[in-house]
């Protein structure tokens, strides 16, 4: 991992993305069906409380336990993606195959791809922009093409993916391990044998 530069926040429709030159990041991008609705509402005003309770003054959550609260939503999101809701499209070989050759295409030339996975209606990725790229730059990029290949593969049009996607600034070395372990692991803890999507 390369030593990253300063970090900036920009924020998204759904969630603040933090970005930095040079940063690795762990990211999962899903499918525009993958979560009922009244799940997507509560894990925001999950959020929405954490945040408003950071806030106050007297009673503001210590880092420690914003990072804790932050993570716990994290995981209760990545739990509801490998409950599997939704069309799940992408356990389809020949649409997992587009999505995973996307993910594989540009490696070395516009970015360092450590771990990914395909799962049926989310993918997960940590990756490092090169110089010159960013990441919503390569995202735009990955889920761009793969809608329109999907779609027409499918005989479909409409939306493929959510437009927003999720993405965690990798910190340090522990962090790095940690995400990488998470991706590769991802198929076999859904209860997904022999899972061939995964690298």
């Amino acid at each position: 991992m390369a030593k990253q530069g300063p970090i900036e926040k920009r924020d998204g429709a759904n969630l603040p993305h933090w970005t930095s030159d040079s940063a690795t990041y762990s990211v999962t991008f899903r499918l525009a069906d993958s979560l009922p609705r009244a799940a997507i509402e509560e894990l925001r005003k999950d959020i929405a409380a954490v945040e408003r309770k950071f806030a106050i003054g007297a009673e503001a959550l210590s880092l420690e336990e914003l990072v804790r609260k932050s993570k716990a939503k994290s995981e209760a999101y990545l739990k509801l993606l490998d409950k599997g809701y939704g069309e799940c499209l992408l356990a389809q070989d020949a649409v997992a195959e587009v999505v995973a050759g996307a993910l594989k295409h540009f490696v070395d030339q516009r970015y360092r791809l450590y771990a990914w996975c395909v799962m049926p209606n989310h993918v997960h990725a940590v990756v490092q922009p090169l110089e010159g790229y960013n990441l919503s730059g390569v995202l735009h990029s990955w889920k761009s093409f793969t809608a329109s290949k999907a779609n027409k593969l499918l005989g479909r049009t409409g939306s493929f993916w959510q437009r927003e996607s999720y993405d965690h600034l990798i910190r340090d070395e522990l962090d790095f391990r940690h995400h990488v372990a998470y991706v590769r692991e991802n198929p076999a803890a859904a209860g997904l044998r022999n899972w061939k999507w995964v690298g």
